[in-house]
């Protein structure tokens, strides 16, 4: 992918998140996993096989329609092409807006209290929020904030400079049925496992990346934090029932010296999870903020990063 609709897509987000105005992609392929859903369910009888059809048929339509419209746009003018490539990298990224979520929960409990920091922190977390109490709603922002550090900025990254933006909209779908049907209860443990383990393979590289540019941005912010984020990431990041949520998870932990993970409830059921970076204390209404600063600031040594590997700008290093 070229340098610059990487970079014109990485500005746009810092500048406008997710305008509520225009029609974003994702809506999109949350109404088309609806609607092939019941269909794929009654031409199969094997839920699993019929789950793992499902999602091979949307990640593939995802990156042969974003292709052709590409191709058809550049065929009209190459410029235009250009600019349909950059708006629909843009629509990968999201990490303005989890900066934006973020400071909200922030907000919400400092104005409101738990309770408008459950309701915010509800916007952006999969677990029940009404057990939480304050410490348990800042390390279920932390925990989202690290986490969709990969799923929301550094996975679409890696897949755009990996196959283009019709590879990043993929991921995106990719992303989009594990969080619609990745779930391990009665109605999905059997039809959304495959959308589910093709997150985790897909998420599997960048997840250890991810690990390396958090600690690499928590050096350049704050010196020797930088050694504890590589040292927490490396021994507590297999500690997470996810095989990739764990490490951006522990890189945070010991970027910010806090204790996140522990017992959660999912479903109405109590969880028990490890804690991660158990030897550090409890977050505090602050690391919100420093968590999502960490995160927006590794977006951008992504970015920079980034230069190393596309046309281009590459050529300077050479």
């Amino acid at each position: 992918m070229e340098w610059y609709i990487l970079f014109s897509a990485f500005f746009m987000d810092l500048l406008l998140a997710d305008p509520s105005l225009l029609p974003h992609p994702v809506v999109l392929m949350g109404e088309a996993i609806e609607f092939f859903e019941p269909f794929f369910r009654k031409i199969l009888s094997g839920r699993v096989l019929a789950g793992f059809l499902f999602s091979c048929f949307l990640i593939v339509s995802t990156f042969i329609l974003t292709y052709g419209l590409i191709r058809l746009s550049s065929y009209i003018d190459p410029v235009f092409g250009s600019i349909v490539s950059i708006v629909l990298m843009f629509y990968t990224l999201s990490g303005k807006s989890l900066y934006t979520a973020a400071l909200k929960v922030k907000t919400a409990l400092e104005d409101q209290g738990v309770e408008g920091g459950r309701d915010e922190v509800s916007m952006i977390v999969g677990r029940e929020v009404k057990h939480l109490d304050e410490t348990g709603v800042v390390r279920a922002c932390v925990e989202s904030v690290a986490e969709n550090f990969v799923d929301g900025f550094l996975s679409p990254l890696f897949f755009g400079m990996v196959g283009g933006v019709p590879m990043a909209m993929a991921y995106k779908m990719i992303n989009t049925l594990d969080s619609m049907v990745g779930y391990k209860n009665e109605k999905y443990i059997e039809f959304g496992k495959a959308s589910a383990r093709i997150d985790d393979i897909a998420n599997y590289i960048p997840a250890r990346i991810s690990l390396l540019i958090i600690a690499l941005s928590t050096l350049i912010l704050s010196g020797k934090r930088g050694v504890s984020s590589f040292k927490t990431g490396m021994k507590d990041g297999r500690l997470h029932k996810s095989p990739n949520a764990g490490l951006p998870e522990a890189a945070f932990a010991g970027a910010l010296l806090v204790k996140l993970g522990g017992p959660s409830y999912y479903h109405g059921k109590l969880v028990e999870k490890p804690y991660i970076g158990k030897g550090f204390n409890d977050p505090s209404m602050e690391h919100i903020k420093q968590a999502a600063e960490l995160m927006l600031f590794a977006s951008f040594v992504s970015m920079i990063i980034s230069l190393f590997f596309t046309p281009g700008p590459a050529l300077l290093f050479n």
